[in-house]
């Protein structure tokens, strides 16, 4: 794996939405654990995501699918503690208090991390896998939001980004790399070389193998040092990491 001096200027950002600025919300997610037993922190939840997610993606695991949600639960279920034989229950509790947009609870240092982005003064786009909801959530959530054409700049905390990719809203996702295509079009970076272009993700079957098929510098957001498959491709422990990274050298 090349090293960062190895590695071009990065003259365009890309970013995941879920595991990167947002989480399952703690509301929805707490209930069933305590029925069964737990009382995990909202930090424990938060290292269960990176631990499902990595569980998710070992090699030769088969990808979900349709039943991507119910999988993650139960992976998820099972990192924060939940016995072998309450984890299929305890994922079904959990799926039937998510009937919606669950992904509503902003990760820690994500602001200060998107401020920091922003201050490089460089393209930025989100590109997600979601329900077709992902792009009011991050405005709602104040994180960050796309200006339409003829929009006034909103009174929002949120970081203005380029564009915001939603996979139910375009009808491909990752890692299908057309999906990155679209966010490039959309940045006005259509003929950009996708060597200086990175994408943060906390995925290695979504992010990471979508990004190197697209042709898109991959950083594996990977706080908990989990990646089942670590080598190939770079890491960060934080998303704030990416700053100095992608710093213009003095």
């Amino acid at each position: 794996m090349p090293g960062p001096a190895e590695n071009p200027p990065v003259t365009a950002i890309l970013l995941d939405a879920g595991g990167v600025m947002l989480f399952p919300s703690p509301e929805l997610l707490l209930p069933p654990l305590h029925a069964a037993g737990l009382e995990p922190s909202v930090a424990d939840l938060e290292r269960a995501h990176y631990r499902a997610m990595a569980d998710c993606d070992k090699p030769g695991r088969e990808a979900p699918g349709g039943q991507w949600w119910r999988e993650y639960l139960r992976d998820f279920a099972a990192a924060c503690g939940v016995p072998a034989d309450q984890v299929d229950s305890v994922a079904g509790d959990i799926v039937g208090l998510t009937d919606g947009f669950a992904w509503t609870h902003v990760g820690p240092g994500v602001g200060d991390a998107l401020r920091g982005i922003a201050a490089l003064d460089l393209p930025v786009g989100i590109v997600s896998n979601s329900t077709g909801e992902v792009e009011q959530a991050l405005r709602r959530l104040d994180v960050c939001f796309a200006l339409s054409e003829d929009e006034v700049l909103p009174e929002a905390s949120g970081v203005t980004v380029g564009a915001v990719i939603d996979s139910a809203v375009v009808g491909v996702s990752k890692p299908d790399p057309r999906i990155f295509t679209l966010a490039l079009d959309a940045l006005g970076l259509a003929d950009a070389d996708r060597s200086t272009v990175v994408h943060i993700g906390d995925s290695l079957r979504y992010d990471v193998t979508g990004a190197l098929a697209a042709g898109v510098r991959p950083l594996h957001l990977d706080p908990h040092g989990f990646c089942p498959a670590p080598d190939g491709h770079e890491h960060l422990r934080r998303l704030d990491d990416v700053v100095p990274l992608a710093a213009p050298s003095s």
